[in-house]
């Protein structure tokens, strides 16, 4: 069960920074073998990326190049000799369940949880068969690449409607959806109001590119000391009630709200065994 309120990208072809990638305190720490990496450099990350997750891989992601390009069948052919495996594969430019047939027909059973990346108009389009496939933990939407298709810019009123189909899908299929990057990192407001307003929306990650950035998604996107508070008390008063519908703090209490104040706890005791 994929359970992280955020998730950090660090490159692969720096090595060096994944100790302070990690020392962030992100829910799942991603090595990046595509967008962050130059061509020239994407077999020495890819060996410092399985060298580091043979050493310790809880806690550790690994985006891997797309499946239909060389650099990304490279790739797949490393992660099939390696001995260990990250818990989590981040899989960009998904168009279509076919896609992610071809990474776990790589990896046969040994295959990691996926975490799809929907990064154009027609991946968006697919996106209910894309994250209800059966490796399938998490969604992201790509932002850089899905405002480059649409040829705007990469901001919160642009991305609104991928947004909202992201999120629409997601709910569908019961599984979390993880928000774009904000790319502004000296603008500290401005990315705890998007964290806020993707919350809002129903998102329950955040992709952060910089380790200042954690805090501030994991305060948005986790749940409080008081969300939690209070749904175990209104879980107390609904079993004490006999789990029919009563008044609960001036407010209705039934079984809709029951199952989101379940999910609170569902979600705050997967990132405590994070």
């Amino acid at each position: 069960m994929f359970s992280a309120a955020s998730l950090l990208f660090v490159p692969g072809s720096r090595p060096d920074r994944f100790g302070k990638a990690k020392a962030a305190k992100a829910g799942l720490t991603v090595i990046d073998l595509e967008d962050a990496v130059a061509a020239e450099d994407k077999e020495s990350a890819r060996e410092a990326a399985l060298a580091h997750v043979a050493e310790a891989s809880e806690g550790w992601g690994i985006r891997i190049n797309a499946v239909t390009t060389l650099a990304g069948v490279r790739d797949l052919a490393a992660l099939g000799d390696a001995d260990i495996l990250p818990p989590v594969l981040m899989v960009p430019m998904v168009e279509s369940p076919a896609e992610l047939d071809v990474v776990v027909g790589a990896l046969g059973e040994r295959c990691p949880d996926l975490v799809p990346l929907v990064e154009t108009p027609r991946g968006l389009r697919h996106a209910l068969e894309i994250v209800s496939h059966r490796k399938v933990t998490a969604l992201m939407l790509g932002g850089a690449d899905f405002s480059s298709e649409l040829g705007v810019e990469l901001a919160w009123d642009p991305l609104l409607g991928a947004r909202h189909a992201m999120v629409l899908a997601c709910a569908e299929a019961g599984k979390p959806a993880i928000d774009v990057p904000y790319i502004h990192l000296d603008d500290d407001a401005g990315f705890a109001e998007e964290c806020k307003r993707a919350a809002a929306l129903g998102f329950l990650c955040k992709a952060v590119i910089h380790p200042r950035q954690v805090p501030a998604a994991n305060a948005a996107f986790a749940p409080s000391g008081d969300e939690i508070t209070e749904a175990r008390e209104a879980l107390d008063a609904y079993k004490a009630g006999g789990e029919r519908a009563i008044r609960f703090k001036g407010k209705m209490l039934e079984a809709p709200f029951v199952k989101k104040y379940r999910a609170v706890l569902a979600r705050a005791e997967g990132a405590h065994n994070a």
